[in-house]
């Protein structure tokens, strides 16, 4: 376990990796013993600045739940990060260009809920029930850690990813709000384009074999430290397409077909 100075400082070089827009190294190189309870330790101390700083929880994130990234980072279950108000984009936003560091886009189905959700045993059902509406989503991640240790060629692992708030930047919300039970979730998918050429097309049925298992997998995971997903809150439940590179001048549009789209601009 790191010890609670260690924790503090790795919690200070992310917040100013992020003020600076200068990556820091990896935590998983500085401190190799470190484990994914101390990473969530780390996120927790992350934020905790944050909220002191003024910033409001708005919500939750879910990451890492494909097969495909899970066994790119050798893992076997998803990841979370926490949504804070000043993350919040409307649809259509011009993104200034100071914003982000490495900024990339992902597009996602949001829950916004209108009935709490603690764990344990929470299940689809119970997510299902407790969700006000879903909508479309395009989340915007950032790397305030390097990706690569530029002298070792060390990768980032999911300790490095989990510590930086699950590489949680930004939401977008849009489109049309659709009651749960009015759509099969696992149907729901997207195109989404780069400057009106398509890069990616995914569907719900990639997070998880249904975007709701992920939500009661948080909400069971949150139980395990006396927290819980609260009414009004916006959970991402993950993505079904590949991160896109956003680059200064770049437009991103997901069509989610009968569900509307959702677009950013990054001047």
């Amino acid at each position: 376990m790191l010890s609670e100075r260690d924790i503090a400082a790795a919690a200070e070089r992310l917040e100013t990796a992020e003020r600076t827009r200068i990556q820091t190294g990896l935590l998983s190189l500085a401190h190799a013993g470190m484990t994914m309870d101390d990473a969530y330790a780390v996120q927790a101390a992350f934020v905790a600045r944050k909220r002191a700083a003024g910033r409001r929880v708005i919500g939750w994130k879910i990451g890492l739940t494909s097969k495909a990234m899970q066994q790119a980072l050798g893992i076997d279950t998803p990841d979370s990060g926490v949504l804070l108000d000043d993350m919040l984009f409307e649809d259509g936003a011009a993104i200034a260009p100071d914003r982000f560091i490495q900024p990339r886009i992902e597009a996602e189905i949001a829950f916004v809920m209108k009935a709490p959700l603690a764990g344990p045993n929470v299940t689809v059902f119970d997510v299902l029930a407790a969700t006000d509406y879903v909508v479309p989503s395009l989340e915007i991640l950032d790397t305030r850690i390097l990706r690569t240790d530029p002298a070792t060629g060390k990768a980032r692992t999911i300790v490095d990813t989990i510590s930086d708030n699950a590489a949680n930047a930004g939401v977008v919300l849009g489109g049309r709000a659709t009651r749960p039970d009015k759509i099969d979730l696992r149907w729901m998918g997207a195109i989404v384009s780069r400057n009106a050429e398509v890069e990616e097309t995914g569907l719900g049925a990639g997070v998880l074999n249904n975007p709701a298992r992920g939500i009661a997998w948080l909400a069971n995971r949150l139980a395990v430290y006396g927290d819980r997903i609260e009414p009004g809150q916006i959970v991402l439940a993950g993505s079904f397409i590949r991160p896109i590179e956003a680059r200064h001048g770049d437009t991103i549009v997901a069509d989610f077909g009968r569900q509307g789209t959702v677009s950013c601009h990054f001047r």
